[in-house]
């Protein structure tokens, strides 16, 4: 057995000096860099591409779900992993130049190495009180970085694949990916709070816009003093320079009147005019120009439809205070608690609910149209667009190849959460039916009483009688886990 072992060390050992001894040259000949891709440079890219694009991000979210199946997810993703570096470095036929793929690789070793080993250690579950809390918390940031490192990764490949993003490109490679990038977080972001997220905002007191009014400010910030190189001053440095401005002006205004947990439509209104600019900028090609045009159209529908819904179908996120005394939840009426999932609307006949099905159905537009938006300016640069004129596609097939890409990304990142809703200790709450979950008010058939809980009768409504008529019925209201502990004390005392 121990003969194998040595045998087997020797082989991998080989096998990975092989695929080390494989260099990437800081300039290859014209034949060497139009040669065919083989076939491992193509198992290469799919392997890679299914484990940080894919496999990484569920397990990834089955951690934060506390999954058993977090473990041997991460697990194969790390081999497979090392399989595809190796293949990366093993492949013939085409070669590419030193570049930031190659380079990036070799870094992200550094966090692969580090959740391996911290992962192991935990599993001991040794230095409870010492340590380990240190480690949890680095295992979990590592983690969630992942996403980030994979997303950064994989356009570097296909920057290398196409050979993009080289000499006097660079600079319009940065701006269109980091902001499409952008696009694309932020409409993850609102699609968490959207769907799991809304308990978080209640507990920070803080409105969503307060968070994008702050991002925005900082961005316009950086966005002024880094679009202009140079003396001279072109059309297009004076047009993002101006954007960082509105960014900056417009993000103040938007965290003042978003202050003590109030909505504002200031970020709104920035998204709007941002779209405008850019479906107005000049470009050499036909299909840039449409492209570009497609680009700011789409931008502008994000920020009408993120105007509707904090106008319209969401106009306020009720804080969640600390629990009342127990005298007072049993006195009070349920509208008016602080720990329903609703805020205070009032007698419940009178009322109908903001939150009905086309609500939730619409709420899913702006976090869509960001994910396009994105996508559509990542693939807006010169150099791709000079690519698909000269393969002779037309700028309409060309936006809705972007369309179709944004619809399987919202999907999978939609799936992802809904992952996070429905596996590990999340799993006993979700047997709702999905429109319990997606509602936090829907009324049940035939009846204007809201599905997830009643009004608690009291004696204004003339209703103690009932309130005290069971004796074995406890008192329920449904907000915070904290809340057990309130009932089981209501009661007791009854």
């Amino acid at each position: 057995m121990a003969g194998m072992d040595w045998k087997r060390a020797v082989w991998m050992a080989s096998f990975i000096a092989l695929a080390l001894a494989h260099e990437h040259h800081d300039e290859v000949t014209e034949e060497e860099a139009s040669a065919p891709i083989d076939a491992i440079l193509w198992i290469h890219m799919a392997l890679q591409a299914a484990v940080w694009g894919i496999l990484f991000p569920v397990g990834m979210v089955l951690g934060l779900a506390r999954s058993k199946w977090h473990v041997p997810l991460q697990a194969t993703g790390f081999l497979l992993t090392f399989g595809g570096y190796i293949l990366g470095h093993s492949h013939k036929g085409r070669q590419f130049p030193h570049g930031a793929h190659g380079a990036f690789a070799s870094i992200l070793f550094v966090p692969i190495l580090t959740q391996l080993v911290v992962g192991i250690y935990l599993k001991l579950h040794i230095h409870e009180k010492s340590i380990r809390p240190f480690f949890v918390k680095i295992h979990s940031l590592v983690g969630k970085s992942y996403p980030i490192l994979a997303w950064i990764q994989m356009l570097f490949g296909a920057v290398a694949l196409r050979g993009y993003c080289r000499g006097g490109h660079l600079g319009q490679c940065l701006a269109h990916y980091i902001m499409g990038s952008g696009f694309i977080a932020y409409a993850i972001i609102m699609a968490i709070i959207f769907l799991v997220g809304e308990t978080w905002v209640r507990r920070s007191g803080r409105s969503p816009e307060f968070w994008d009014s702050c991002v925005i400010t900082a961005w316009g910030v950086v966005n002024t003093f880094t679009e202009h190189r140079g003396s001279t001053w072109s059309v297009k440095d004076m047009q993002h320079t101006i954007l960082g401005v509105l960014w900056w002006t417009g993000g103040i205004l938007g965290i003042f009147l978003s202050r003590n947990n109030q909505r504002s439509i200031v970020p709104s209104v920035i998204i709007i005019l941002t779209g405008w600019a850019m479906s107005s900028h000049a470009q050499a090609l036909e299909i840039s120009t449409m492209v570009h045009a497609m680009f700011g159209k789409t931008l502008m529908l994000a920020g009408l439809a993120r105007l509707l819904e904090v106008v319209y179908f969401y106009p306020k996120y009720t804080p969640l205070a600390q629990s009342p005394p127990v005298e007072a939840a049993v006195e009070s009426d349920d509208n008016a608690s602080d720990h329903t999932l609703a805020e205070a609307m009032g007698p419940t006949k009178n009322t109908k609910s903001t939150q009905g099905p086309g609500s939730t159905a619409f709420r899913h537009l702006p976090p869509f149209l960001l994910v396009a938006s994105g996508l559509l300016f990542m693939s807006a640069t010169d150099e791709e667009l000079r690519y698909i004129h000269g393969k002779g596609m037309d700028h309409v097939t060309y936006i809705l190849i972007m369309f179709s890409m944004a619809f399987l990304i919202y999907a999978f990142i939609v799936s992802l959460i809904s992952l996070y809703s429905t596996s590990g200790r999340n799993a006993a709450s979700s047997t709702a039916s999905p429109a319990d979950v997606a509602e936090y008010e829907m009324t049940a058939s035939g009846s204007r009483t809201p599905k997830w809980y009643a009004r608690v009768p009291n004696a204004e409504d003339g209703s103690a009688a009932a309130l005290r008529g069971s004796q074995n019925e406890p008192l329920h209201v449904v907000g915070e886990d904290e809340d057990d502990d309130m009932d089981e004390t209501v009661a007791t005392r009854r």
